[in-house]
């Protein structure tokens, strides 16, 4: 049965993305990391917020912009929004209610993780105990301001315990599973 994995570049203030959801910071911290290149093989679906699907793209002005992972991840995708395009996107599912998502999701990614993407729908699943593991890639920066990992209004604690840690010249590679 597939997992529900909360994956994300961040920067050590704790930030996925900069001010008004810009991705730009990220483009000089993408480089070769093993870890990376093993979760994405481990991919069977995505689970993805409307504003990270229209949103910005580090691989902006590049061939690989629009692509998951930049061309390294093929596959469905389902996003979740209440307000689906007119036409059909290729490979993407729209679907409105969290949990029909992740159901949908999970089946089609079988035995491997469904990889979230987007703070707002990855704060759902926590809030919601979906999620199952996070690994997070921490950028050797700090932004100062934008969207944070887990914003919760009010606090909300969900433990975590570290399964693995590395570290490669362009990030620090953290993996926890959620505790329950």
């Amino acid at each position: 049965m597939a997992k529900m994995l909360y994956s994300v570049s961040m920067s050590l203030d704790g930030f996925i993305a900069g001010p008004g959801g810009d991705m730009s910071w990220l483009t000089p911290y993408i480089g070769p990391n093993p870890m990376v290149e093993e979760f994405i093989a481990r991919i069977g679906a995505l689970l993805v917020g409307k504003r990270t699907f229209g949103g910005d793209d580090p691989h902006r002005g590049t061939e690989k912009e629009g692509k998951p992972f930049g061309g390294g991840w093929e596959g469905p995708q389902f996003v979740l929004t209440h307000h689906a395009p007119a036409d059909p996107v290729p490979g993407v599912t729209f679907v409105d209610d969290l949990h029909k998502g992740v159901a949908a999701a999970k089946e089609a990614a079988g035995d491997k993780y469904v990889n979230i993407l987007g703070a707002e729908v990855a704060r759902q699943c926590l809030t919601a105990g979906l999620v199952d593991e996070l690994l997070i890639f921490i950028a050797p920066v700090l932004l100062g301001d934008g969207v944070r990992l887990f914003d919760h209004a009010g606090g909300h604690e969900i433990k975590l315990e570290r399964l693995r840690q590395s570290e490669v010249p362009l990030a620090t590679n953290l993996w926890f599973r959620v505790v329950r």
